[in-house]
């Protein structure tokens, strides 16, 4: 099962600190469906990225993933190569793309709508950006194959599969908790964190998948040659 946690973990807090989600779940906190829109958009991201992550791992133990007692499948190497070079060119262009200093990154128009939405229009959202976001959608699956790939148990990687879920969609648990839970000063708190997020987090995003895109790149030659 420590395998299984280990493979997942940067996956994980790569989509944990996603910025657009969070920048979406502090905006929508504030309009006066907030309570139940934050909770319908948090509802929504962990359902659609559990049921991702859930089938990618079942289609990949289906596949033998796990290989034999020599270890991974050959074919998960050459997944995790390709992985890894994708990796590394999102983040060079994400470095590339970073705000520079004195000017913020442009706002998505529907973000100028969020007051307007209702539960529905949240629990869209969430789904389009846990699932449908390209940067997102590589992370669950790379993370789900490396779980699939694990020697873990299948109770260990059911473990590693709601723990990965769980660390990815803290983007959305932390702002909401506050929001519930921190009183007056949540307005000031979830706002420092969505302004902390827009000027820094394409700098962390970049380091965090050239660095992910390097142990994916080793760890697949390694295996292949091996």
């Amino acid at each position: 099962m420590g395998d299984a946690i280990g493979q997942m973990l940067a996956p994980a807090v790569g989509i944990a600190i996603s910025p657009v989600p969070l920048i979406a779940m502090v905006l929508m906190l504030a309009t006066p469906r907030g309570r139940t829109n934050g909770v319908v958009f948090t509802v929504g991201w962990i359902v659609s990225l559990s049921l991702l992550v859930t089938a990618v791992v079942l289609l990949s133990a289906g596949a033998d993933a796990a290989g034999h007692d020599d270890g991974p499948a050959s074919w998960t190497y050459w997944l995790k190569l390709a992985f890894g070079v994708l990796f590394l060119l999102l983040g060079a262009r994400q470095w590339r793309g970073r705000p520079r200093d004195g000017h913020g990154g442009g706002t998505p128009g529907w973000m100028r709508t969020i007051d307007a939405f209702t539960p529905a229009k949240a629990a869209g959202l969430a789904v389009a950006l846990a699932v449908a976001n390209p940067k997102n959608l590589v992370l669950a699956v790379s993370g789900a194959v490396s779980i699939a790939g694990s020697d873990a148990t299948a109770a260990g990687r059911t473990v590693a599969v709601v723990l990965m879920v769980l660390i990815a969609s803290l983007c959305t648990l932390a702002p909401l908790a506050v929001y519930l839970l921190g009183g007056d000063r949540s307005a000031q708190v979830l706002g420092g964190w969505k302004d902390w997020m827009t000027e820094h987090n394409a700098a962390v995003m970049a380091t965090l998948l050239i660095v992910l895109g390097a142990k994916y790149v080793g760890d697949a030659v390694s295996g292949l040659t091996g």
